[in-house]
């Protein structure tokens, strides 16, 4: 009997890692495109025959790249957005979901609705509004411009993971502290943001890598000072009317994912539990 099951689970098994393979086969595929492209030299991109290798790699283009007057001003452009948003995003979640899950307070379930009703709103929609009430702000051309809409678009994402986390976390902890002497302000940051923490960090990720990657809000609210444009900005210098710079754009796309693999790196412990947690939840 235990011989048939297992005869019947192997070739399952076997299938699934096969097509787990071929996926992650499909999924890398891009990325080791991009990395080819940005390695080849010149004449090897432009020839009509494309070939999934190079025998003569170079570093031309991303010689072009870091030559570029304000690619290291975007660069630090977007780290402060970024970062700028993750943090701020994390802590404003923490305490909202801890406030709509440890209070009963009027028109509670209403802000939870609304929460997931702002997830369904297409950004693009949105972006001519947002860019008259920056120009009303006069936070045009300014950082901030980039910051507060992306930390307002991340917030009922993190607030509505985090609200499971934080529920998760039994309300006798908190009666055993307060038995022991600790106040609510150190239940808050000593006890349950240590608990929640791997949610932060999936909420974060999140966070990062939309932040990094935009292309619209940074095209549109940085019209005329390009001192406060970011990394995406800085492909279009390699988009040209007769031809473009495929070496250079290839060579700044693999540039601009490296900060996005060192921060997973550095996080993909906190993420799996993280993103375990909230599907158990």
């Amino acid at each position: 009997m235990n011989l048939s099951r297992l005869g019947v689970r192997r070739p399952r098994r076997l299938l699934a890692e096969a097509s787990a393979l071929v996926i992650a086969v499909i999924v890398a595929f891009p990325l080791y495109w991009m990395v080819l492209s940005a390695l080849k030299p010149q004449g090897e991109i432009q020839s009509a025959e494309a070939r999934p290798w190079t025998l003569s790699p170079s570093l031309d283009s991303f010689r072009r790249v870091f030559e570029q007057q304000e690619f290291g001003r975007y660069f630090l452009n977007s780290l402060f957005v970024a970062g700028a948003v993750v943090v701020g995003s994390a802590l404003i979640a923490f305490l909202a979901a801890t406030a709509v899950t440890r209070f009963r307070f009027r028109f509670r379930t209403t802000l939870l609705v609304m929460f997931l009703i702002a997830q369904m709103v297409p950004v693009e929609a949105l972006t001519i509004p947002l860019f008259f009430l920056m120009r009303d702000a006069g936070l045009l051309n300014t950082l901030g411009s980039l910051v507060l809409p992306h930390l307002a678009f991340s917030l009922p994402f993190a607030i509505w993971m985090l609200r499971g986390f934080v529920k998760a976390v039994p309300e006798a902890l908190q009666e055993a502290a307060a038995i022991d002497g600790a106040s609510r302000t150190r239940f808050l940051w000593q006890i349950l943001f240590p608990l929640v923490f791997p949610g932060l960090v999936a909420t974060s990720v999140f966070s990062f890598i939309s932040t990094w990657n935009d292309f619209l809000f940074a095209k549109s609210f940085i019209i005329s000072d390009t001192s406060q444009s970011t990394l995406p900005m800085a492909l279009l210098v390699f988009f040209k009317p007769d031809e473009n710079d495929w070496g250079g754009i290839m060579a700044a796309s693999t540039v601009m994912t490296l900060p996005v693999l060192v921060f997973f790196v550095l996080v993909q412990r906190r993420l799996v539990s993280g993103l375990g947690g909230a599907v158990k939840d």
